[in-house]
This record gives structure tokens, C-alpha cells and sequence, in this order.
């Protein structure tokens, strides 16, 4: 799977890394509800981390589409809401069957 992070590039995950991504996503969006900065803040910032942990960044020259877009590091509780509205149910697509 293909994720971008916004403002910093195209990063290749593999699916058995998707639940842990999940499991994430789903605590950014409780931190959305909660509107608590500071927990909204460590819970984006943990998510990115995950992925720039276990994903392999995809080459510079690589023109294809990305099947999540993440907010960039940095980003504030409305920026990631306007790009929930955008995506749906959440940052991170459904595990593959």
C-alpha cells in the first residue's frame, strides 16, 4: 500500500504493518472528538512515526497514485478534519482481504 505523507513523500507499507496503522488512526479520530490539543498532537505525531518506521519510502521518480493521504507533520486539528472529509472513515484504508 502506498501512503503519502503530505509535504514529505510517497512511502510503501506492507499490509501486515495495516492493523497497527489502524489502531492508530482509530486514536487520532478519538482524539479529534476529545478536540484536545495536546492529545491530538502526540496521537498525529505517533501515527507518522509508525509509518515512517516500518514503511520504505518510494522512489523521487515514482509517478503513482498514493491509496492514503496523511496530514503533514505539523498539521492542526482542522487541517486533518478537512482531510477526513475528504477521505472518509479514516486516514488509513480497511486491512486487504
Amino acid at each position: 500500500m502506498i501512503m503519502r505523507i503530505m509535504g514529505e513523500g510517497q512511502f510503501e507499507v506492507a499490509d501486515e504493518h495495516l492493523s497497527r496503522l489502524n489502531q492508530l488512526d482509530d486514536e487520532l479520530l478519538a482524539a479529534l472528538d476529545s478536540d484536545d490539543e495536546a492529545v491530538f498532537r502526540s496521537t498525529l505525531d505517533n501515527l507518522l512515526g509508525a509509518i515512517r518506521e516500518v514503511a520504505t519510502p518510494v522512489a523521487v521518480d515514482y509517478l503513482g497514485p498514493s491509496d492514503s493521504i496523511l496530514p503533514r507533520e505539523g498539521a492542526t486539528i482542522e487541517e486533518v478534519r478537512e482531510l477526513l472529509r475528504a477521505e472518509g472513515d479514516g486516514l488509513i484504508p480497511g486491512i486487504p482481504e
